[in-house]
């Protein structure tokens, strides 16, 4: 089974700084890319950024230059640096990730539960 853990979310400022982490665990082989995607209350799931497993990255317009998305994929880890948060980026923000799973050959995405981040003051 696996599993995606995100944390860091919470109330903060216009202006200030939060980072998310994203934790995989379970009976993972390889993981491709992964990803954070926020949703706001009433609007549709939409991505923020994205990573390849070479490090390739791709960011939403409206974030370029504020966040920044990494991975350690010796740990199984994804992080997103948010800096410089404005009220419109209040949402929950969800991990995902494409990986095989031990024994599979298979591609699935996963998903966390979601943290949320509220941008306020």
């Amino acid at each position: 089974q696996v599993q995606l853990v995100e944390s860091g979310g919470g109330l903060v400022q216009p202006g200030g700084s939060l980072r998310l982490s994203c934790a995989a665990s379970g009976s993972i082989s390889r993981i491709n890319a992964m990803g954070w995607y926020s949703q706001a209350p009433g609007k549709q799931r939409e991505l923020v950024a994205g990573i390849t497993s070479r490090d390739s990255t791709n960011y939403a317009d409206s974030v370029k230059g504020r966040f920044t998305i990494s991975r350690d994929n010796a740990k199984n880890m994804m992080y997103l640096q948010m800096n410089g948060l404005k009220p419109e980026d209040t949402a929950v923000y969800y991990c995902s990730a494409d990986l095989f799973i031990t024994g599979s050959y298979r591609l699935r995405t996963y998903w966390g539960q979601g943290t949320q981040v509220t941008v306020s003051s």
